[in-house]
């Protein structure tokens, strides 16, 4: 698995990961757990999205158009 996204919480990661599924892409959510810990830990990069390595380049296609639809 190649860590493809990070998110900014675990929603967001999960519609990423939901988009990525729509398109056959397998794809799974890690870190969503480590925000309760939030005071010891820092703020930003603890969820991530994470594709199988065959499905890298084509689940950056769909990462492109996510961010380009968020612009």
């Amino acid at each position: 698995m190649t860590k493809i996204y990070t998110a900014q919480n675990a929603i967001e990661a999960h519609i990423v990961k939901g988009m990525l599924e729509q398109r056959g892409i397998s794809a799974r959510v890690d870190g969503e757990y480590l925000q309760g810990g939030i005071g010891e830990l820092p703020l930003i990069g603890l969820v991530t999205v994470s594709v199988a390595d065959e499905d890298y380049v084509k689940a950056l296609e769909v990462l492109r158009e996510y961010e380009s639809e968020e612009s």
